[in-house]
């Protein structure tokens, strides 16, 4: 079964409209690697923190900054299609 990334956002923080672009990013970038890319309201002020099948891959509390797509990207290939290229967002 393919993978669903959950994206839990602050509310109160105004971050909803960046977790819908990530979502967007990911459900394009993964149209053949993931099931669903699902937003999900946090309770926890500040909280920002991306999900592959309930794991905690990207924390932006623990980061210290929100992750560039580029970043996020990387993770969720890692995690989810590790054979995949990601062009310009690839390593150097």
């Amino acid at each position: 079964m393919k993978p669903t990334i959950t994206i839990e956002y602050c509310p109160k923080c105004g971050w909803m409209m960046r977790a819908a672009w990530m979502a967007q990013e990911l459900l394009t970038t993964f149209a053949e690697d993931i099931y669903s890319v699902t937003l999900q309201p946090s309770e926890t002020n500040g909280s920002y923190i991306i999900y592959v099948n309930g794991v905690a891959v990207i924390n932006r509390k623990e980061l210290g900054h929100f992750p560039e797509i580029k970043e996020v990207k990387q993770v969720i290939r890692d995690k989810v299609a590790p054979e995949k290229s990601l062009g310009h967002s690839d390593r150097k």
